[in-house]
């Protein structure tokens, strides 16, 4: 293997310059001619659910009311006089009408006017999809650019309202959120990596690739999308985050250790060569460690784990490919200029912070050992205390925004069509219309359920309230409420009120009658609340029961709380299903890259104790003092991932220079002064992406669950970094000897070596049998 890498060194230095040109053409050409990032990612957390979810059945249930591959935007005007007048109502036909003439949109229609006749609302029905972010803006941009042109009486306020208005100015107010992580993860990562090197060109040149896989890559995983991926909404967030924390952890592994190579005496091309032939393989197992976790997403049945792992899969192999080609080509045209003003002058290496803090470990390994146990298992137990969380923050629009505004009109003004509801959804064999009195006591008997809180259908629409004979005396007379005028005709000797509330019956019976829908609020409070969460098997229970008995063949119940259920369900079951399958995956690259079969064991179990104690301290951080009633549904999933793949990176690293010293050296010494060699790197490398994530959680500063997922992740990564990596793995291969090498050569080796010690021992002792026996200090290989 070092053969290759020496090749692949020799290679990177000659052709230095064609390497950079090649880089620099490629990134160019990927920004111009390939589509961006951004413009394929999937925002919506629905959209990756299975078909077979029961949350996705009840929406295609609800099909007749909305068609799932439709997108539905509200509408509500209010007037500030005591009620809409005339020209008021005709004003909001004017600007529906106006709205008609976006290309997209297939229907508009006016759905009610409130009970106090101070509010209108009509409803716009679009073919763009319910989950494409760029066509969603596109649409209430242009709805909103209607409503500016069509001219209103000044009393008449105008805004958009529901959950795609409000999506679409969520998106607005955190539209700078990637270019923010990108720009304060780079300035972070240089503000560090200034620190470590204490040189000025360090920093900028272990960066400088990471940013070209950045600028390249979205536009490549763009492309790569056309073959019929997925792309999860916060992909762009922890592609930029990952790349940046990843390539500069590679860039770190060359960079320290051409430092070395140029301290030992090499010129710098040769130490550049040098490096990449000493390191190259750790680099390449460790991105592929990573890449192997992130692979084994594709068998997730959530989407939204499927989307997240081939397009950083395809990153972290453009930055391997990067990190083994372009920054040696940069290193080798730089030269010692890259560590200037600090010297790179051949000496003796010198004994840093983290060789004595080795040199402590390796004479109290018990000691170092026992306490990080206690301290990683104590934390550890906490995690038992997690419980995933509801969509929270998917309830509230931007305060100011045009959203905001006419959301507190909806929910003032029409209850039953406020924001986030839970919908009940029967599918009949025939005509609800032939016995209305049946759905009456549906209605009835739902409202009676503990589950339910209020709930709104047929028989109580707009504040007005029906019996079964008076809703079939109006269907007599004026016929399918889907197909009434918008304004009540003249000379009708229906009221007004009871004209536009049998008009709105379109919103809870479908045209063909078979389809009843009620809108309900729940007793465990917001639907976006982990309570609600919570409660959905109760509510699927309760609705069922409710089915049966009034003969509906089929039922469903649909909104924020029966969704989040089915995704927390689905990610736990992915989280069980996977997990096993990426150690096993990485258990076998460390038994490869180490040449052990034993060392990959401990190394295993050490990520998943460092897993869970990580966990454990989110719960504690956001459960216990932060007050929240759960973690992010996919903060466990992420932890884990990222703590495994990016934690064998620092073992890997760590293990191979351990390795590499015990081939000439006892391994007490060799574990020194591998920990003295690599104990800066990981420790940097650590920060940087600790504090990647952590500018991830700063860049989205309001978003709840991006907030929890980046400090979470920050977090675990500290713990990792600075106690397991560099503390409990060294100490355990000093108790283990020899046994970290089982059965490769090096242990054939230092157990031969142990022998013959002992043999020489057991000898001294016999030739001088007077001298008292004392300690026998064996060197073991």
């Amino acid at each position: 293997m070092q053969k290759f890498f020496r090749g692949l060194g020799h290679f990177s230095v000659k052709y230095r310059w064609f390497i950079i040109v090649f880089w620099i053409a490629g990134t160019f050409a990927s920004i111009q001619f390939l589509p961006s990032l951004g413009s394929v990612v999937t925002n919506s957390n629905r959209a990756f659910l299975a078909s077979s979810s029961p949350s996705i059945q009840a929406a295609n249930l609800a099909s007749p009311f909305l068609n799932s591959n439709d997108s539905q935007v509200i509408v509500v005007a209010q007037t500030s006089q005591s009620k809409l007048s005339p020209t008021d109502r005709a004003a909001f036909v004017a600007v529906l009408a106006s709205m008609k003439k976006e290309p997209t949109v297939l229907s508009v229609k006016v759905a009610g006017v409130s009970p106090d006749q101070r509010a209108i609302q009509g409803v716009i029905i679009s073919k763009t999809g319910p989950f494409g972010a760029t066509g969603l803006k596109t649409l209430v941009g242009n709805l909103r650019s209607a409503i500016k042109a069509t001219p209103v009486p000044s009393d008449l306020s105008v805004h958009l309202a529901g959950q795609t208005a409000v999506t679409v100015d969520s998106n607005s107010g955190n539209s700078a959120g990637p270019s923010n992580a990108q720009n304060y993860s780079v300035l972070l990562v240089v503000v560090i990596l200034l620190i470590v090197f204490r040189a000025v060109l360090a920093p900028f040149v272990t960066l400088l690739p990471a940013v070209f896989v950045v600028l390249a890559g979205g536009p490549i995983i763009a492309e790569a999308s056309k073959a019929g991926f997925t792309v999860s909404f916060v992909t762009q967030l922890l592609f930029i985050i990952l790349i940046i924390g990843a390539g500069t952890d590679y860039g770190l592994f060359l960079v320290f250790r051409v430092r070395e190579e140029l301290r030992r005496g090499l010129e710098p091309k040769a130490a550049v060569s040098r490096a990449l032939e000493k390191v190259g393989e750790s680099i390449t197992f460790s991105s592929a460690t990573v890449i192997a976790a992130l692979l084994s997403l594709v068998t997730a049945s959530f989407g939204f784990y499927r989307g997240l792992g081939w397009p950083l899969a395809i990153g972290v192999a453009l930055m391997l490919i990067a990190g083994l080609t372009l920054l040696p080509a940069i290193l080798a045209v730089l030269g010692r200029a890259v560590f200037w003003p600090t010297s790179t002058r051949p000496g003796e290496p010198k004994v840093g912070l983290w060789g004595r803090i080795a040199a402590r470990v390796v004479t109290r390994p018990v000691t170092t050992l026992i306490i990080g146990l206690v301290i990683f298992g104590s934390l550890a137990v906490a995690s038992f205390g997690n419980s995933p969380s509801g969509f929270a923050s998917a309830s509230t629009a931007p305060k100011g925004s045009d959203s905001y505004y006419g959301t507190q009109i909806l929910n003032k003004e029409f209850p039953s069509s406020s924001f986030n509801p839970t919908e009940v959804i029967f599918k009949f064999k025939r005509s609800v219309w032939s016995n209305l009195s049946n759905i009456e006591a549906m209605q009835t008997d739902l409202s009676h359920q503990s589950t339910l809180k209020s709930v709104f259908g047929p028989f109580n629409v707009l504040a007005t309230k029906f019996s079964a004979s008076q809703l079939s005396a109006l269907n007599a007379q004026l016929g399918s409420p889907a197909g009434l005028p918008a304004i009540e005709p003249a000379n009708l000797s229906i009221p007004p009120k009871v004209y536009q509330a049998y008009r709105s019956e379109y919103q809870f019976i479908s045209k063909d009658g078979r389809t009843i829908l009620f809108v309900t609020s729940l007793s465990a409070g917001n639907a976006a609340s982990t309570a609600a969460l919570n409660a959905t098997p109760l509510i699927r229970s309760q609705v069922g029961a409710v089915a049966n008995k009034f003969g509906a063949e089929k039922y469903g119940v649909a909104g924020l709380a029966p969704a989040a259920y089915d995704i927390a369900s689905s990610s736990s079951s992915d989280l069980v299903k996977i997990v096993p399958v990426v150690i096993i995956i990485i258990g076998v690259l460390l038994a490869l890259v180490l040449r052990s079969g034993v060392a990959p064991l401990y190394l295993m179990i050490s990520v998943i104790l460092s897993y869970l104690a990580a966990l454990g301290a989110d719960v504690i951080v956001f459960i216990y003092f932060g007050g929240n009633s759960g973690l992010n549904f996919v903060l466990p999933f992420l932890l884990f991932l990222f703590l495994l793949a990016l934690g064998e990176d620092y073992n890997i690293l760590v293990m191979t220079r351990i390795r590499e010293e015990a081939q000439h050296r006892d391994l007490r010494s060799a574990v020194k002064v591998a920990l003295n060699a690599t104990g800066s790197t990981v420790t940097s490398a650590g920060m940087v992406l600790a504090g990647t994530f952590a500018v991830l959680a700063l860049a989205q500063l309001g978003n709840s669950q991006v907030e929890e997922i980046g400090f979470g992740l920050a977090l675990g990564i500290v713990m990792d970094t600075f106690l397991v990596r560099t503390l409990l793995v060294p100490s355990v291969v000093v108790l283990l000897g020899h046994w970290n090498w089982w059965p490769s050569h090096l242990f054939k080796e230092s157990h031969s070596d142990l022998e013959a010690a002992r043999w020489e021992a057991e000898q001294a002792e016999m030739d001088n049998p007077n001298e008292p026996s004392g300690d026998v200090t064996i060197g073991v290989k």
